[in-house]
C-alpha cells in the first residue's frame, strides 16, 4: 500500500487530523509508526468502545501502524470511577481486553500497556512534572473534558492532575499518533505545544468520531462539548448498547430509540447504520411485509440514508433491521464469554459493580 492510500485509509478513521502533512511524511519514513488511545477502565464496555474501536484500530493496522492501548487504570483512580477502588478498576481493564479479543481486534498489531506498570518510572514521572510545570492551571481546567468533566465541576486534586499524566502518557509510550475520541482534542492540542518545549515530539492527532446514544440529543449547534453531552455512555444504561447485551437488550434498546422520521442529522439509528454496520456489511437488507413495500436492499450507507430522509423506509423498519445486524456482530463475543470461564467470571464480576460518574 502506497503512503497516499494508507493516508486515506487514517482519514477514515479521524474526523479530525490535525498534522495530516506530518502523518504523510511519517508513512513516507517511518518503519514502525505507533498509535495509542487510552482508556479508563470503569465499568461495562459498549459498542461505541468495543465494535467501533476494533474497526479503527483495523483500519490503523492495514495502514502499517502498531497500536498501544494504554488501559489506564491509575487514571481511572485519580477520576474516582468506581467509587476510586483500584482493584475494581483492575478487574474492568481485564474484562475489556476479553471483549477486545471476542470482537474482531487484530490483535496481531496491538499491545495492551497498563499505565499502573509506568507508575515506578522517575522518568514518567519527570515527564508529568514538565507538563505540569509547562502549563498555567487555568489551561489545565480548559482540558478536564477528557475525564467526562468541566471546569465548572467540583474537582479533586487528583483530577486536576490527570491531563497532565494524559500528556505525558502520550510521550511515555512513543506515539507518534493520538488517535483517540473528539473529547480528547484539547490534551492532545496540549501535547502538541508541548512536546517540543520538553525535548519530545509533536504527536499527530486523528480523532474519531464519537456515537451517539440512543436518546434524543440536545437542542444546539455542532460544537464538541454538545458531541460530548450527546455520546454513549454506560453512565446512562438506557441509552448504550454494552458488547454483552442479550439479542433482546438490543431490540429493546433500538426499539426505544430516538429516530425521527426523515431526518439524518443526530439520528443515532443512521450512526449506528453508518459507522459499524456498513462497515461490516456489503448489503443492509430491510425485511418488511408487501403490503408496506416488500424487502428492500441497500449496498452503500449514503443509499440508506437517502431513502430514509425520502421517507421510503420507516423509522420501526431501519430498527429492526440495524437490531438484526447489531445482534449478529455480538453474537461472537457472548459466545465467548459463555465458553471462556476466565472471561466469564470477569464479566460476572463487572456487572456487580455500581459505575460511579
Amino acid at each position: 500500500m502506497k503512503p497516499a492510500e494508507k493516508l486515506a485509509l487514517i482519514k477514515e478513521v479521524g474526523e479530525e487530523v490535525i498534522g495530516e502533512e506530518e502523518l504523510l511524511d511519517l508513512l513516507k519514513n517511518k518503519k514502525k509508526i505507533i498509535a495509542y488511545d487510552g482508556f479508563e477502565p470503569s465499568g461495562r464496555i459498549h459498542i461505541a468502545q468495543g465494535l467501533v474501536r476494533a474497526i479503527n484500530v483495523n483500519k490503523m493496522a492495514k495502514a502499517g501502524v502498531h497500536f498501544k492501548m494504554w488501559v489506564a487504570d491509575w487514571h481511572a483512580w485519580a477520576n474516582n470511577k468506581l467509587g476510586g477502588d483500584l482493584d475494581k478498576i483492575k478487574i474492568v481493564g481485564k474484562y475489556f481486553i476479553e471483549v477486545w479479543k471476542a470482537s474482531g481486534m487484530d490483535l496481531k498489531n496491538v499491545e495492551f500497556v497498563w499505565a499502573s506498570e509506568a507508575m515506578g518510572d522517575k522518568d514518567y514521572w519527570k515527564t508529568v512534572m514538565g507538563v505540569a510545570r509547562q502549563s498555567t492551571l487555568k489551561r489545565i481546567l480548559r482540558t478536564t473534558q477528557i475525564m467526562g468533566r468541566s471546569d465548572k465541576d467540583t474537582l479533586y486534586a487528583s483530577q486536576i492532575f490527570y491531563p497532565c499524566m494524559q500528556t505525558a502518557d502520550i510521550f511515555y509510550l512513543k506515539a507518534d499518533i493520538c488517535q483517540l475520541g473528539m473529547d480528547q482534542r484539547k490534551v492532545n492540542v496540549l501535547a502538541r505545544e508541548l512536546g517540543p518545549k520538553l525535548g519530545f515530539w509533536k504527536p499527530i492527532a486523528v480523532h474519531h468520531h464519537m456515537l451517539m446514544g440512543l436518546g434524543e440529543p440536545p437542542k444546539g449547534d455542532a460544537t464538541v462539548e454538545r458531541a460530548i453531552a450527546m455520546k454513549m455512555s454506560k453512565s446512562n444504561p438506557n441509552s448504550a448498547i454494552f458488547m454483552t447485551d442479550s439479542n433482546e437488550d438490543v431490540v429493546r434498546k433500538l426499539r426505544k430509540a430516538y429516530c425521527p422520521e426523515k431526518q439524518a442529522n443526530d439520528n443515532p439509528i443512521l450512526e449506528y447504520c453508518k459507522y459499524i454496520v456498513f462497515e461490516k456489511v456489503d448489503t443492509f437488507v430491510i425485511e418488511r411485509p408487501e403490503k408496506f413495500g416488500g424487502d428492500v436492499t441497500f449496498n452503500s450507507y449514503s443509499d440508506l440514508e437517502n431513502s430514509f430522509v425520502k421517507g421510503e423506509v420507516h423509522p420501526a423498519d431501519l430498527k429492526t433491521a440495524t437490531a438484526k445486524y447489531i445482534n449478529e456482530l455480538l453474537e461472537p463475543v457472548r459466545e465467548y464469554f459463555k465458553k471462556n470461564s476466565k472471561a466469564r467470571k470477569l464479566k460476572e464480576q463487572v456487572e456487580s459493580f455500581k459505575v460511579t460518574r
